[in-house]
């Protein structure tokens, strides 16, 4: 049974191109042959194979050589990333909003955040009541520890653990 070239992996395509121009040229060093209707001599085959193993080498040097550039830009981009972002950052506080000073380091200004809808406003305050009625007067480490519940507003689920868990009163 024969395996296609296509489904070859390319080591091992290479490894059967280099062998069939070794057996050529040690079997038919003078011969001719004639595949799919055109003549070849031994040494116009060789080098239409070579051609092939050529190629595949060529293509395994330099995707060895992209792993390494990509290996080499990710660990840049690592070290190299929150340097840009603060600076970025830096920019951005001494220009403030010149667009033209921060177009000038490609940089954009900050967007506005967009006001609360009264829905918004509505959801937090009501969360914000939740929270400080079931944290009632604690210790700062108790009030962290506890979240309020609002019911009857969608924005949040309401955690069953949280709502049936009693805070401990013992101090740590």
């Amino acid at each position: 049974m024969t395996t296609a070239i296509a489904n070859l992996p390319k080591t091992a395509l290479l490894a059967r191109v280099l062998a069939l121009i070794d057996g050529t040229q040690k079997h038919y060093p003078s011969g001719s042959f004639t595949l799919i209707n055109v003549a070849y001599t031994t040494v116009t085959l060789v080098q239409l194979l070579q051609t092939l193993a050529d190629a595949l080498t060529t293509l395994t040097a330099a995707e060895a050589s992209a792993t390494d550039a990509l290996l080499a830009a990710r660990a840049a981009r690592t070290h190299v990333g929150p340097v840009v972002l603060a600076y970025t950052q830096q920019l951005r506080t001494n220009f403030g909003n010149a667009t033209s000073a921060l177009a000038d380091f490609g940089v954009q200004p900050e967007k506005a955040r967009a006001p609360r809808t009264v829905e918004q406003l509505a959801v937090a305050a009501a969360k914000a009541r939740a929270t400080r009625q079931a944290r009632g007067t604690k210790s700062k480490k108790q009030k962290a520890a506890i979240k309020g519940n609002v019911t009857g507003v969608v924005v949040t689920p309401v955690t069953t653990a949280a709502a049936t868990t009693e805070p401990s009163t013992t101090k740590s």
